[in-house]
Protein backbone atom coordinates (compact mmCIF):
# COMPACT_ATOMS: atom_id res chain seq x y z
CA UNK A 1 0.00 0.00 0.00
CA UNK A 2 1.57 3.28 -0.71
CA UNK A 3 1.54 6.09 1.54
CA UNK A 4 -1.11 8.30 0.01
CA UNK A 5 -3.52 5.64 0.09
CA UNK A 6 -2.60 4.32 3.85
CA UNK A 7 -3.15 8.31 4.84
CA UNK A 8 -6.52 8.41 2.99
CA UNK A 9 -7.33 4.83 4.40
CA UNK A 10 -6.33 6.27 8.14
CA UNK A 11 -8.53 9.63 7.24
CA UNK A 12 -11.47 7.35 7.18
CA UNK A 13 -12.07 6.08 10.50
CA UNK A 14 -11.36 7.85 13.92
CA UNK A 15 -7.64 7.38 15.69
CA UNK A 16 -7.25 4.73 17.27
CA UNK A 17 -6.50 3.24 20.89
CA UNK A 18 -3.74 1.48 19.65
CA UNK A 19 -2.44 4.85 17.63
CA UNK A 20 -2.94 6.88 20.65
CA UNK A 21 0.99 6.53 21.57
CA UNK A 22 2.59 7.09 18.72
CA UNK A 23 0.97 10.07 18.07
CA UNK A 24 1.35 11.56 21.61
CA UNK A 25 5.21 10.62 20.59
CA UNK A 26 5.29 12.56 17.57
CA UNK A 27 3.55 15.75 19.34
CA UNK A 28 6.35 15.56 22.74
CA UNK A 29 8.80 15.85 20.00
CA UNK A 30 7.41 18.53 18.08
CA UNK A 31 6.80 20.68 21.18
CA UNK A 32 9.97 22.02 22.01
CA UNK A 33 9.40 24.20 18.43
CA UNK A 34 6.16 25.53 19.69
CA UNK A 35 5.02 28.45 22.40
CA UNK A 36 5.06 27.24 25.85
CA UNK A 37 1.72 27.73 28.08
CA UNK A 38 2.35 30.54 30.32
CA UNK A 39 0.75 28.64 33.36
CA UNK A 40 3.22 26.17 32.45
CA UNK A 41 6.39 28.04 32.71
CA UNK A 42 4.64 29.49 36.12
CA UNK A 43 4.67 26.15 37.27
CA UNK A 44 8.38 25.24 36.17
CA UNK A 45 9.95 28.16 37.28
CA UNK A 46 8.20 28.41 40.88
CA UNK A 47 6.87 24.72 41.33
CA UNK A 48 4.20 26.19 43.65
CA UNK A 49 0.51 24.96 43.59
CA UNK A 50 -0.44 28.17 44.96
CA UNK A 51 1.04 30.38 41.83
CA UNK A 52 -0.03 27.75 39.89
CA UNK A 53 -3.98 27.87 40.94
CA UNK A 54 -3.49 31.84 40.92
CA UNK A 55 -1.99 31.55 37.62
CA UNK A 56 -4.76 29.47 36.24
CA UNK A 57 -7.28 31.79 37.31
CA UNK A 58 -5.87 34.25 35.55
CA UNK A 59 -5.35 32.55 32.36
CA UNK A 60 -9.19 31.88 31.97
CA UNK A 61 -10.76 33.62 28.96
CA UNK A 62 -7.04 35.54 28.61
CA UNK A 63 -4.02 35.08 26.13
CA UNK A 64 -1.10 33.35 27.40
CA UNK A 65 0.81 36.89 27.49
CA UNK A 66 -1.73 38.40 29.05
CA UNK A 67 -2.01 35.92 31.80
CA UNK A 68 2.26 35.88 32.22
CA UNK A 69 2.46 39.86 32.47
CA UNK A 70 -0.41 39.76 34.62
CA UNK A 71 0.86 36.64 36.88
CA UNK A 72 4.04 38.74 37.42
CA UNK A 73 2.89 42.15 38.49
CA UNK A 74 0.91 40.18 41.20
CA UNK A 75 3.14 37.91 42.10
CA UNK A 76 5.79 40.99 42.69
CA UNK A 77 3.19 41.75 45.33
CA UNK A 78 2.18 38.94 47.17
CA UNK A 79 3.38 34.72 46.59
CA UNK A 80 1.13 33.80 49.79
CA UNK A 81 -2.36 33.22 50.48
CA UNK A 82 -1.75 35.62 53.64
CA UNK A 83 0.26 38.22 51.88
CA UNK A 84 -2.50 38.29 49.15
CA UNK A 85 -5.19 38.36 51.92
CA UNK A 86 -3.64 41.84 52.80
CA UNK A 87 -4.13 43.71 49.00
CA UNK A 88 -7.60 45.08 48.58
CA UNK A 89 -9.89 43.68 45.91
CA UNK A 90 -9.02 47.23 43.65
CA UNK A 91 -5.48 46.66 43.85
CA UNK A 92 -5.66 43.23 42.76
CA UNK A 93 -7.62 44.25 40.02
CA UNK A 94 -5.07 47.16 38.55
CA UNK A 95 -2.28 44.56 39.20
CA UNK A 96 -3.85 42.09 36.56
CA UNK A 97 -5.78 44.30 34.58
CA UNK A 98 -6.14 43.44 30.98
CA UNK A 99 -7.42 39.77 32.17
CA UNK A 100 -10.63 38.74 30.97
CA UNK A 101 -13.15 39.53 33.72
CA UNK A 102 -10.37 41.02 35.81
CA UNK A 103 -12.51 42.68 38.90
CA UNK A 104 -14.39 39.37 38.87
CA UNK A 105 -11.47 37.37 39.16
CA UNK A 106 -9.35 39.83 41.99
CA UNK A 107 -12.52 39.33 44.10
CA UNK A 108 -12.35 35.36 43.12
CA UNK A 109 -8.10 35.35 44.18
CA UNK A 110 -9.03 36.84 47.69
CA UNK A 111 -12.26 34.30 48.52
CA UNK A 112 -9.99 31.59 47.52
CA UNK A 113 -6.93 33.03 49.41
CA UNK A 114 -9.45 33.70 52.42
CA UNK A 115 -10.29 30.15 51.91
CA UNK A 116 -7.15 28.71 51.84
CA UNK A 117 -6.12 30.07 55.32
CA UNK A 118 -9.13 29.61 56.94
CA UNK A 119 -9.42 25.68 55.66
CA UNK A 120 -6.33 24.76 54.93
CA UNK A 121 -3.60 26.83 57.00
CA UNK A 122 -2.91 28.51 54.22
CA UNK A 123 -2.01 25.61 51.81
CA UNK A 124 -3.52 24.42 48.80
CA UNK A 125 -5.58 21.15 48.45
CA UNK A 126 -3.85 18.13 46.75
CA UNK A 127 -7.78 17.02 46.28
CA UNK A 128 -9.82 17.56 43.73
CA UNK A 129 -13.32 17.80 45.04
CA UNK A 130 -11.26 20.12 47.53
CA UNK A 131 -10.24 22.74 44.63
CA UNK A 132 -13.64 22.33 43.41
CA UNK A 133 -15.15 23.74 46.62
CA UNK A 134 -13.06 27.21 45.87
CA UNK A 135 -14.59 30.08 43.89
CA UNK A 136 -14.44 30.45 40.92
CA UNK A 137 -11.88 27.15 40.57
CA UNK A 138 -13.74 24.34 37.78
CA UNK A 139 -12.48 20.89 36.36
CA UNK A 140 -9.82 22.84 34.02
CA UNK A 141 -8.41 24.40 36.91
CA UNK A 142 -8.34 21.81 39.45
CA UNK A 143 -6.74 19.25 37.33
CA UNK A 144 -4.19 21.55 36.51
CA UNK A 145 -3.25 22.60 39.46
CA UNK A 146 -2.90 18.73 40.85
CA UNK A 147 -1.00 17.94 37.13
CA UNK A 148 1.61 21.11 37.45
CA UNK A 149 1.75 22.00 40.85
CA UNK A 150 1.63 18.92 42.56
CA UNK A 151 2.65 16.36 39.26
CA UNK A 152 -0.05 13.95 40.19
CA UNK A 153 -2.47 12.49 37.77
CA UNK A 154 -4.96 14.46 36.45
CA UNK A 155 -6.61 15.62 33.05
CA UNK A 156 -6.87 19.16 32.29
CA UNK A 157 -9.47 19.70 29.55
CA UNK A 158 -9.67 22.98 27.94
CA UNK A 159 -10.80 24.06 24.37
CA UNK A 160 -7.82 22.37 22.46
CA UNK A 161 -8.24 19.70 24.25
CA UNK A 162 -12.03 19.25 23.54
CA UNK A 163 -11.41 20.49 20.02
CA UNK A 164 -8.52 18.38 19.22
CA UNK A 165 -9.38 14.40 20.64
CA UNK A 166 -12.92 15.23 18.76
CA UNK A 167 -11.14 16.09 15.33
CA UNK A 168 -8.76 12.73 15.49
CA UNK A 169 -12.28 11.16 16.36
CA UNK A 170 -10.92 9.76 19.68
CA UNK A 171 -13.59 10.55 21.39
CA UNK A 172 -17.05 12.09 20.31
CA UNK A 173 -17.98 14.63 23.34
CA UNK A 174 -20.05 17.99 23.44
CA UNK A 175 -18.58 19.73 26.31
CA UNK A 176 -15.25 19.66 27.88
CA UNK A 177 -16.09 17.82 31.05
CA UNK A 178 -17.34 15.17 29.40
CA UNK A 179 -14.53 14.95 26.78
CA UNK A 180 -12.24 14.85 30.46
CA UNK A 181 -14.50 11.59 31.78
CA UNK A 182 -14.07 10.34 28.29
CA UNK A 183 -10.03 10.49 28.39
CA UNK A 184 -10.07 8.76 31.80
CA UNK A 185 -11.63 5.81 30.37
CA UNK A 186 -9.57 5.55 26.92
CA UNK A 187 -6.22 7.61 27.89
CA UNK A 188 -3.57 5.71 29.03
CA UNK A 189 -2.38 7.03 32.03
CA UNK A 190 1.31 7.59 31.17
CA UNK A 191 -0.22 10.43 29.10
CA UNK A 192 -2.42 11.97 31.36
CA UNK A 193 -0.26 14.98 32.66
CA UNK A 194 1.35 15.90 29.50
CA UNK A 195 -2.01 15.85 27.29
CA UNK A 196 -3.17 19.58 28.14
CA UNK A 197 0.28 21.21 27.78
CA UNK A 198 1.00 19.13 23.96
CA UNK A 199 -2.68 20.21 23.02
CA UNK A 200 -2.85 23.36 23.92
CA UNK A 201 0.47 24.33 22.16
CA UNK A 202 -0.54 22.04 19.23
CA UNK A 203 -3.63 23.92 18.99
CA UNK A 204 -1.96 27.39 18.94
CA UNK A 205 0.46 26.39 16.80
CA UNK A 206 -1.17 24.40 14.33
CA UNK A 207 -4.69 22.45 14.96
CA UNK A 208 -6.62 25.81 14.83
CA UNK A 209 -10.03 25.90 15.03
CA UNK A 210 -10.78 27.64 11.80
CA UNK A 211 -8.82 26.53 8.97
CA UNK A 212 -5.86 24.28 10.65
CA UNK A 213 -2.67 24.06 9.06
CA UNK A 214 -3.06 20.22 8.04
CA UNK A 215 -0.29 20.84 5.31
CA UNK A 216 2.12 21.46 8.03
CA UNK A 217 0.73 19.20 10.90
CA UNK A 218 3.43 15.94 11.83
CA UNK A 219 0.45 13.81 12.92
CA UNK A 220 -1.76 14.81 9.32
CA UNK A 221 -1.60 10.87 8.16
CA UNK A 222 -2.80 9.90 11.90
CA UNK A 223 -6.26 12.75 11.36
CA UNK A 224 -9.94 12.24 10.16
CA UNK A 225 -10.02 15.72 10.44
CA UNK A 226 -13.77 15.24 11.98
CA UNK A 227 -15.82 18.62 11.78
CA UNK A 228 -12.92 20.12 9.45
CA UNK A 229 -14.25 22.47 6.79
CA UNK A 230 -11.19 24.22 5.04
CA UNK A 231 -7.95 23.35 5.89
CA UNK A 232 -3.93 25.54 5.08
Amino acid sequence: MTTAARTVKLRRRALGADEISAVMGILRRAAPGWTVPAVTLIAEHYTDPFRVLIATVLSLRTQDETTADASRRLFARATTPEAMLRLRATTIAKLIYPVGFYRTKAASILSICRDLVERWDGRVPRDLDDLLTLRGVGRKTANLVLTLGFRDQGICVDTHVHRITNRWGYVRTKAPDDTEMALRKKLPPEHWIEINDLLVAFGQQLCRPISPHCSRCPIDAYCPRRNVGTSR
